[in-house]
């Protein structure tokens, strides 16, 4: 039997790789910079918007009633994160073998999407409490359309080309999905992981901000609630930070078992 055809990746020249570290660094200066003025130009108070200074100086001060939220957090967004990309997988390569099950169910999970996921934040509480189970229920929900969208893509997009030729080497069913149809669907189900990546943070908040008793979410809406904005922003950009890893942790996963991928495009 055979597998698709292997290019190298290409490589990176070093000034490439300066410029994808310095670039967003100057990009984040600038936007903090605009930030700073903005207070100083408006007059803005800190209820309204706090200074980068005085965020900074809020979680200097109590490091600690920060950061022991965000393990909470992090454990709904992995858990709910690895839920929908097991269950997205598993329900994009059944319903992309079979036309009957495509036709019956993806204009239900089409439908399902549509629906305004805050408002499953509240019957997630009555359904499971006020415990971690919510939250994941919540982010498997948010994270799970992207997965199926994009595997399903990837799963029924195999170059014509080399399904014609795992048939006419007699290629079992089997085969020529694990051969050809799985391998030629990964560029593009990564993309729809790296875009569940980025919603996973999205949906352990809804999930926190419908009733939680830790969580950065649930920090974000105390401090709200006392006006602490500066502490506020602390919590937000830790969650963003998690975010971040998460998606290009996705991404380097990617380079490590899709490297051809690179290699054939633009």
């Amino acid at each position: 039997m055979f597998d698709l055809p292997v290019t190298l990746p290409r490589r990176t020249p070093a000034g490439g790789r300066v410029r994808a570290i310095l670039l967003p660094v100057v990009g984040l200066a600038i936007l903090i910079g605009i930030w700073w003025l903005s207070v100083g130009v408006f007059k803005l108070n800190d209820v309204v918007l706090p200074t980068p200074g005085q965020v900074v100086t809020s979680f200097v001060e109590k490091p600690k009633d920060f950061l022991v939220q965000i393990m909470p957090t992090l454990e709904e967004m992995l858990y709910g994160y690895g839920l929908a990309v097991a269950g997205g997988l598993v329900i994009a390569v059944v319903i992309s073998q079979s036309r009957t099950l495509n036709q019956m169910f993806y204009p239900l999970l089409v439908g399902f999407n549509a629906v305004p996921k805050q408002a499953l934040g509240p019957m997630a509480v009555t359904w499971f409490g006020l415990g971690q189970s919510s939250k994941v229920l919540l982010v498997l929900i948010i994270c799970f359309f992207p997965v199926v969208v994009s595997s399903y893509a990837g799963f029924t997009s195999t170059p014509s080309d080399f399904v014609e030729l795992s048939q006419a080497l007699s290629a079992s069913r089997l085969q020529t999905f694990f051969k050809v149809r799985f391998p030629a669907a990964l560029p593009q189900t990564f993309v729809g992981l790296k875009v569940a990546a980025g919603l996973a943070g999205i949906g352990a908040v809804v999930g926190e901000l419908s009733g939680a008793i830790r969580g950065l979410g649930s920090a974000i809406f105390a401090y709200n609630g006392q006006g602490q904005t500066a502490n506020e922003f602390v919590a937000i950009i830790l969650l963003s930070v998690i975010s971040i890893a998460l998606y290009f942790t996705v991404v380097l996963t990617e380079r490590l078992f899709v490297p051809w991928a690179r290699g054939t495009t633009a």
